[in-house]
């Protein structure tokens, strides 16, 4: 009778306890980051697909309502591209040498090599008729010269709806009848700019999602087979959260007080850039990405392949990151003001501590599956 007591016990507790899963290898890691890498995309995607639309149906009957449609459908695709941040600084296909991270992203921009701006009304490449205005051109012309000489993508694009942020409590006021021929001088030529490089935007993140399809003779057929994807997937987190974000995008801002110096400084959606940037390092982390149609993909995971060589350096690392996603939601919009501010100061300054803790983390996090260097330092 005691005998069946105790194995009734056991029984017992073995249904209630939590289930023990097997530690996934590396390949298995590095597999699913390139389906979670290619659904980020394909979000991206259909967001700058649907931007377009927006865009190309403002420029053929330019209106106020038609303008804020499109300011919308751009802060729209900035929610999943801000995520993909955490796929770059290994040489991968956004960012290879013939990568179009420059023409997609590239930032801060001299309004000046654009459009018009306060003081100079004949400024920039669409008050200069003699420079064509096609896809071709537009390429060739970003970042020549300098490397603010910014003519492409997202902020290209910001520059064209919002215009000049002059406003210290929200974005810049450009009115739709720039677009307006007889209301503007090359109205014209700013409507052909707006439709080309939206056109160019949307074709190079074609190219991303072409280089992360499954089945394919692409990148991503390498990048499976690779023995050091994994060890990308670290560097990629790791030079986001402590180079690119506390370092260029935070800590320039902070120090020169300069709205110029905020990743979206026309439509004041900087502060949600850095709440993307930072929810995209977590999603390498755990392997775990939520779709813009509300589907999640959760498969192995970078936080188990550590867990199971050191449980200590993976549940550090996944607080760290836990509590920098918390500070950055604290940040409060318009990031400019945060940057001139005493109260944001020490908000964002709580960010930029946080996102090198975290980083240091993902140095341990590392050592504990055998890879002793990341180059993660800015």
């Amino acid at each position: 009778m005691l005998l069946k007591k105790l194995s009734l016990a056991v029984a017992t507790a073995l249904v209630f306890a939590s289930p023990v899963f097997a530690a996934p290898s590396a390949v298995q890691v590095s597999q699913h980051y390139a389906n979670l890498v290619e659904a980020n995309y394909q979000d991206v995607l259909t967001r700058v697909k649907a931007l377009q639309t927006a865009i190309d149906a403002f420029v053929a009957a330019p209106s106020a309502e038609g303008l804020e449609q499109a300011k919308q459908a751009w802060l729209a695709a900035r929610e999943p591209y801000g995520q993909t941040e955490a796929f770059r600084f290994y040489a991968g296909p956004i960012d290879d040498a013939k990568g179009p991270e420059g023409q997609i992203n590239a930032w801060p921009l001299d309004e000046s090599y654009i459009d018009y701006v306060k003081g100079n009304p004949k400024a920039g490449i669409i008050n200069k008729p003699n420079v064509a205005i096609t896809k071709q051109k537009l390429a060739s012309l970003n970042e020549k010269g300098g490397e603010e000489n910014v003519s492409t993508g997202f902020h290209a694009i910001e520059f064209l709806l919002w215009g000049q942020d002059f406003n210290k409590e929200g974005p810049g006021h450009r009115s739709y009848t720039d677009f307006v021929d007889g209301q503007a001088p090359n109205a014209d030529r700013r409507r052909t700019y707006l439709k080309t490089v939206t056109e160019l935007l949307v074709e190079d993140v074609q190219y991303l999602v072409e280089a992360w399809q499954p089945n394919a003779k692409n990148y991503r057929a390498r990048f499976e087979k690779d023995p050091q994807a994994v060890r990308k997937m670290l560097v990629g987190m790791g030079v986001l959260s402590r180079a690119e974000l506390a370092g260029e995008r935070m800590e320039v801002a902070l120090a020169s007080r300069d709205q110029e110096d905020e990743h979206s400084c026309f439509s004041d959606n900087t502060h949600r850039d850095i709440v993307t940037n930072a929810e995209g390092i977590r999603n390498v982390w755990l392997g775990q990405y939520k779709r813009i149609d509300g589907t999640e993909i959760k498969g192995p995971s970078l936080q188990e392949l550590v867990h199971a060589n050191n449980p200590q350096a993976a549940e550090k690392l996944s607080r760290d990151l836990e509590a920098t996603l918390a500070a950055v939601n604290a940040i409060q919009a318009p990031f400019d003001r945060e940057i001139a501010e005493t109260e944001g100061r020490r908000r964002v300054q709580k960010v930029v501590q946080l996102l090198r803790k975290q980083s240091d983390s993902m140095v341990e996090a590392a050592k504990a599956i055998g890879i002793q260097r990341l180059n993660v330092k800015g």
